[in-house]
């Protein structure tokens, strides 16, 4: 759907001259005589820029733009003047137009100064998406699995109750106890973690409860254990299968009662901390061996948080791996690379047995050893492991037909991306080749408009499928930003999960 400007101005021939030349660059256009016309017409209906004038009759336009600005902040305006003075240029800039014109209005200007607050408009909105989708728990991943997540530290951080977070080595499960406690009543209150695994077993007890002078060899002063230093705050326990047994008893006293005594002494201390843990045991198999006390299981498992590996969400290895790479280079003085599609693919279809832990390092090393500026399938195959689970080099003709996709990561996938000829994520727009659907016929019973928008609901609905609803992938394959791509799937009715099978 084009995008709507609404021009204002109490003058009629240049409302028509305008509207004329917006509707013939694309635009749809409303018109408004007045600022107080132009207050009404954004109330009632959505509009993506407005073109206003300054000098107006009742309500002049820097009002309007005041007002129009207190009604909706996000929305561009930019402002025309016939008798434009760098003082009425500098006032509309403080009070929020985007740019400002002078007249008579040079039509490729105008067009120019569009585009660019349209562009930037859709940039911003795309940042506020993802960082209410991401950013307020510090995660990359868009994909279900991640959006599971998303929802249960939405619905518990609130809450005081106990979590434990599971999940193999290196999948975020501190981030998600960071999240947990950053999203809870207790996030101005001291985030205190310990591994348990990486504590000695005869000073675990010191670590947790603290000790008093002379306790033991060594005890030269009196110590503040993990569980006083987290005081209204978030205790993390990371690894708590490899916790030894006698210590679990002294710790499920303390989670009963809120109560220990520091190694050594005799006075009891009241603390009040939520406990979160985490473990990459099975917690229920270390029971069955004797080796996890049952009812601290149920102490600290009152809402359990799986962290999957990256295996089970390759949807969100091409946002990763963009977010580490630029983090990589900014981080090692290294200029930006960019990555090819075939790379990407590559990439993504490795396993990665360290989950994320395995692919930031992957991703470092690849910014401080790649030539570039264009990280090549080549660059990919040479950074992986060789024989884990890597996709070999692909044929000299390899094909498929679009009637029969290769599952995105797979080796047919890999062997297809990198006989096709695409630009690099970051690299100057240009067409990127997609899978379409085939078999159109125009109908009679349809306006041209209206076929245009049927045929690109079936190209949207079709790419959507062939990525599996992955956003990102299918903006990248049809060459748009994502947010015009969700703007589009929006004006189109379309939404995840009605792409076609």
């Amino acid at each position: 759907m084009p995008a709507s400007v609404l021009i204002v101005d109490d003058e009629k021939n240049i409302l028509l001259t305008l509207s004329q030349s917006l509707q013939l660059a694309g635009y749809q256009t409303h018109l408004a005589s007045s600022g107080q016309v132009a207050l009404d017409v954004v109330s009632a209906r959505p509009v993506d820029a407005v073109l206003m004038d300054v000098k107006m009759p009742d309500m002049d336009g820097l009002t309007a733009l005041a007002r129009l600005t207190e009604l909706r902040p996000e929305l561009p305006v930019i402002m025309m003047s016939g008798h434009g003075t760098i003082d009425t240029a500098v006032k509309a800039t403080q009070l929020g137009a985007r740019d400002f014109l002078e007249k008579p209005i040079a039509r490729e200007r105008m067009l120019v100064a569009l585009r660019n607050v349209l562009k930037h408009q859709a940039a911003m909105e795309e940042l506020q998406e993802l960082r209410a989708q991401l950013g307020r728990y510090d995660m990359v991943g868009s994909g279900p699995a991640m959006q599971r997540i998303f929802s249960l530290i939405q619905r518990t951080a609130p809450s005081e109750g106990r979590v434990l977070i599971t999940g193999e080595n290196g999948t975020g499960k501190e981030l998600i106890a960071r999240a947990l406690h950053q999203n809870s009543k207790r996030k101005n209150q001291p985030f205190v973690k310990l591994n348990c695994a990486a504590v000695p077993h005869d000073l675990i007890e010191s670590e947790l409860f603290g000790h008093e002078k002379g306790a033991f060899t060594g005890a030269v002063s009196v110590r503040r254990g993990k569980f006083e230093l987290a005081h209204e705050g978030t205790l993390f326990l990371d690894e708590i299968g490899d916790m030894p047994q006698a210590m679990q008893a002294k710790l499920l006293r303390v989670l009963q009662e809120g109560e220990l005594e520091r190694v050594g002494g005799a006075e009891t201390l009241k603390v009040d901390v939520r406990v979160v843990a985490a473990t990459n045991k099975n917690l229920e198999k270390e029971i069955a061996a004797g080796r996890f006390r049952e009812d601290l299981y149920y102490r600290i498992n009152v809402v359990q948080i799986h962290s999957p590996p990256l295996r089970e969400r390759r949807e969100d290895l091409p946002d990763l791996i963009s977010t580490f790479l630029s983090e990589a280079c900014a981080k090692n003085g290294r200029r930006p690379l960019t990555l090819s599609p075939d790379a990407l693919a590559v990439m993504s279809a490795y396993d990665y047995p360290g989950n994320v832990r395995e692919l930031r390092n992957l991703v470092e090393r690849l910014a401080i050893l790649c030539e570039g500026p264009l990280v090549t399938r080549t660059d990919a195959l040479e950074l992986l492991p060789r024989g884990r689970n890597v996709p070999p080099p692909a044929p000299a003709e390899a094909t498929a037909s679009v009637g029969a996709l290769p599952a995105p990561g797979s080796e047919a996938a890999l062997d297809l991306a990198a006989n096709v000829p695409a630009p690099a994520l970051g690299a100057p727009a240009q067409a990127v080749p997609a899978p379409v659907p085939t078999g159109f016929r125009p109908r009679a019973d349809r306006t041209f408009r209206e076929q245009v928008e049927d045929a690109e609901r079936d190209i949207i609905q079709f790419v959507l499928a062939h990525t599996h609803d992955n956003v990102t992938e299918a903006a990248r394959l049809l060459d748009l930003e994502r947010g015009h791509f969700y703007k589009k799937m929006k004006a189109l009715g379309l939404r995840r999960g009605q792409a076609e099978s």
